[in-house]
């Protein structure tokens, strides 16, 4: 099973563009209820639990969304998403749309996403079948890779072989895929690991979120640091610290002298219900790096327009596995 890093658009996967990406990270509190993937995989849950059948059963996969006809979509290459925007002093700062609900100016904008597919052959008929059975995943831009998988028996020996996919297809289903019928006193155990990008940076974590339908009818989600790097403690809450920042705003560069190249874990759902419905999807997020603005601010010599981020953590998502009770 290969891995194919392409930009293509198809009815079985959910696009993720880089600015609705951004928009959720550094403007959260504007964003509308149901503007998440994660909440129209939470609605899902509710349907299905309605009326036998999941209509929001999709997968991820990132694309540019832009009208250049340029693959030009890394940060330090970035010729914005049509050909007002290509490289200038001014396009930090012009604004990109205006109207009654306000203006978004040229920085908000980011480079593209990709898509990873897990294809048996590079072939038009393999690569169908990938992304049919929802075999993919999406990256904001980085070509990392990423390898997700569910089931009831995975174990530490699983994730230390240097071919883990073996057994991920042997004990369980890969992202993408389905869970039913718990065993008695099972909790699902995932295995998931990620390698970095070859030219880019390293890694900061890997977080599995999970979406869940109560007995109620009223749906949760949480979201679980599963591996990271270095020897940072989860805190009370849970959650791990961050993991430092290199970027150098005056010359718009990072060292990889923070992260990890690679992480991989074996994770049993704490918080298992076997009578819920649920499903688990995969958010590999790099150490951070600069925007393309920064890039721009350093080639033309302006400054950083007043209120952008001069930093960022680039991500992968991964297709969801869901968990249907019997």
């Amino acid at each position: 099973m290969g891995l194919l890093v392409t930009k293509f658009s198809l009815n079985t996967s959910i696009k993720l563009n880089r600015t609705s990406i951004f928009s959720s990270v550094v403007k959260e509190k504007n964003m509308l209820q149901y503007e998440y993937t994660r909440e129209a995989l939470k609605n899902g849950l509710v349907l299905e639990e309605k009326f036998g059948t999941n209509p929001y059963k999709f997968g991820l996969q990132g694309a540019t969304d832009s009208h250049t006809s340029l693959t030009t979509s890394e940060e330090n290459n970035f010729f914005g998403k049509h050909t007002g925007y290509e490289p200038s002093p001014e396009r930090m700062t012009h604004p990109f749309m205006k109207n009654e609900n306000g203006e978004i100016v040229g920085w908000s904008q980011l480079a593209a996403g990709i898509t990873g597919v897990w294809a048996k052959d590079n072939t038009r008929e393999s690569i169908w079948d990938a992304m049919h059975r929802k075999e993919v995943y999406a990256t904001t831009g980085p070509r990392m890779m990423v390898r997700f998988f569910g089931g009831w028996e995975y174990t530490e020996e699983d994730i230390q072989s240097r071919e883990p996919a073996f057994a991920g297809y042997a004990k369980g289903v890969p992202m993408g895929g389905d869970l039913v019928n718990a065993p008695s006193g099972k909790s699902p155990s995932f295995m998931v690991y990620a390698i970095r990008d070859a030219i880019g940076a390293n890694l900061d974590r890997i977080q599995i979120i999970k979406g869940w339908l109560d007995a109620d009818g009223k749906t949760h989600e949480k979201v679980y640091d599963v591996a990271w790097s270095g020897d940072r403690k989860p805190g009370k809450d849970g959650k791990v610290p961050a993991v430092g920042n290199t970027v150098d705003i005056v010359t718009a560069s990072w060292t990889n002298t923070i992260g990890a190249s690679e992480l991989a874990t074996v994770w049993i759902d704490p918080d298992f219900d076997p009578s819920e419905r649920a499903f688990y999807y995969v958010r590999v997020m790099e150490i951070p790096t600069p925007p393309w603005y920064l890039y721009d601010a350093f080639r033309f010599g302006k400054e950083i327009p007043e209120g952008a981020p001069t930093s960022q953590q680039e991500r992968a998502y991964t297709s969801p596995i869901w968990y249907t009770p019997s």
